[in-house]
């Protein structure tokens, strides 16, 4: 298996906090590490603007590259809710995610999915960090 994406969505958040750029870039930034994994790039994070005549209310859109895969986050302050995504070849702490995520964002209600992905792949993703960095470092280079 490549290894699980886990997906959180939680409800009742701080709309405050997700709404603020700089306090959800530093979450992005900070929380590669706190789950033992390592950042390719920075976090890239982008405002949605209020579209009228639409169901988008706003919020921030954003995503870190990983050496082990990625993280991407959805809010939507307005309603006090955020989409959370943590992909990884490398397994890691769900519950320390879902803990952490929580408290960050003042969530009073989480629902949790886990995936396992690419069960026919196992051979060509190492478990190793750094032949995975590695080949991903060629392959990204290759693309260019």
């Amino acid at each position: 298996m490549f290894g699980p994406h886990l997906t959180l969505d939680l409800y009742g958040c701080d709309k405050d906090k997700l709404n603020d750029h700089d306090y959800v870039f530093e979450l992005l930034d900070e929380m590669p590490e706190m789950l033992g994994m390592h950042k390719f790039s920075a976090p890239q994070l982008t405002k949605i603007p209020v579209q009228p005549d639409s169901f988008d209310k706003g919020g921030l859109t954003g995503f870190v590259i990983l050496v082990e895969s990625h993280l991407s986050i959805h809010t939507f302050p307005a309603d006090g809710f955020a989409s959370f995504d943590i992909f990884s070849c490398k397994y890691f702490s769900e519950d320390s995610a879902m803990k952490y995520l929580m408290e960050k964002l003042g969530a009073e209600k989480v629902e949790v999915n886990r995936l396992e992905r690419g069960r026919e792949y196992v051979k060509h993703y190492p478990r190793n960090v750094q032949k995975a960095a590695v080949i991903a470092t060629k392959e990204r280079s290759l693309a260019r």
